[in-house]
């Protein structure tokens, strides 16, 4: 994450993100990685960091202010390189299994000290939910899941989510079986503001944005039920079912994962800032910025932006999210920054991280 602002408010010393919530299908369109790139990646978990990794960039530098996260980055790190895919999956919890505890203990071994320290306090969570399901967003789903959408859906209604069908027959779906009366009360209240800053998000997250979140999931939840497939969709599956299935991110398909081990030593894992890598006179190519400028003022935003521009290379690619705060390259920078509109368009049309409101994709000049 970048902007001192934000870590002067939010506290950065648990797993937010045990798995990263943002498409890398549309984030390595967007990106473009070359060969010769050297790409900067926000963190967060480190599922993003890694699919990038697998495009063929010379470099790739995760950062995060939060150790945590980064924490969950040298977990996968070190399971790429010592596990076989099928048991990767089950450790992360994309997949049931019986051997976590086994599969946990054979890659925490070769971690240090304190990585080890961490995971064996988090062991419980992990033999029940998977690496992928110990972090607080992941808890926020569970309660949703488990709490909350058994009095609103029944078992069969929940299972038709994924069969596969036309779009005339999944605006039925929507229409007569899942928007009834008691999800809407269900948005109006999980979703709002504050239980989501409480339960999910850090409420500091929240002081920028514009409009309801509820509003926001409603409105947003039909694009993911009716225009898109539900069925191919792995952020939903972990939300509805505690696990990917057969359907997963870009950085556990099987056709990625020994492409990702081949390729660990271009990885560079940092607790730090963009910020930061600006004055070691970092230069890249492409940035991964998740959606950091959410949490920001304008002007952070605009001082934070600068700093990205001062680490980019000419041509350097620019992409990130928008959640509830509108966020584009500030008007300061206007004759050094173009947006690709067209593309970003077609990309957030197919983003399966349905909940972002907006994807952005620039360009330095």
């Amino acid at each position: 994450m970048s902007g001192t602002e934000i870590a002067g408010k939010a506290q950065f010393d648990a797993v937010r993100y045990a798995q990263v919530w943002e498409d890398a299908d549309i984030l390595c369109e967007a990106l473009r990685i070359q060969p010769s790139d050297t790409v900067v990646s926000i963190a967060s978990a480190g599922d993003n960091a890694f699919a990038l990794l697998a495009e063929g960039a010379e470099r790739v530098i995760a950062v995060d202010m939060n150790p945590a996260q980064l924490v969950c980055v040298r977990f996968r790190q070190a399971a790429y390189g010592k596990l076989k895919h099928d048991e990767f999956l089950e450790v992360m919890g994309s997949r049931a299994s019986h051997r976590r505890d086994v599969i946990l203990e054979k890659v925490c071994k070769d971690l240090s000290a304190g990585d080890q320290a961490f995971w064996k306090a988090k062991r419980p969570l992990v033999l029940r939910y998977g690496v992928g399901g110990v972090g607080k967003f992941e808890r926020y789903f569970r309660i949703l899941r488990h709490w909350l959408l058994p009095f609103v859906h029944n078992r069969e209604t929940l299972d038709d989510v994924f069969r596969r069908r036309d779009a005339e027959d999944r605006a039925a779906f929507y229409d007569e079986r899942w928007n009834v009366w008691g999800w809407r009360t269900l948005v109006k209240g999980f979703f709002s503001k504050s239980v989501m800053g409480r339960l999910g998000r850090d409420p500091s997250f929240f002081d920028h944005v514009d409009g309801s979140p509820a509003e926001q999931v409603a409105r947003l939840t039909r694009k993911a039920l009716v225009d898109q497939d539900p069925s191919e969709n792995p952020y939903l599956h972990w939300i509805l079912r505690g696990r990917h299935g057969a359907v997963l991110p870009r950085a556990l398909r099987e056709e990625a994962f020994e492409v990702i081990r081949g390729r660990l030593d271009r990885l560079d894992v940092r607790e730090s800032t963009v910020e930061e890598l600006a004055s070691e006179g970092v230069k890249a190519d492409a940035f991964n910025l998740s959606d950091i400028f959410e949490y920001m003022s304008a002007g952070a935003h605009e001082a934070a932006y600068g700093t990205i521009l001062e680490t980019a290379r000419p041509g350097a690619r620019i992409a990130y999210w928008n959640m509830m705060a509108p966020r584009r390259a500030p008007d300061a920078f206007a004759g050094k920054v173009s947006s690709n509109q067209a593309l970003a368009d077609e990309l957030k049309a197919r983003d399966k991280a349905f909940f972002y409101s907006d994807f952005i994709v620039e360009e330095v000049a």
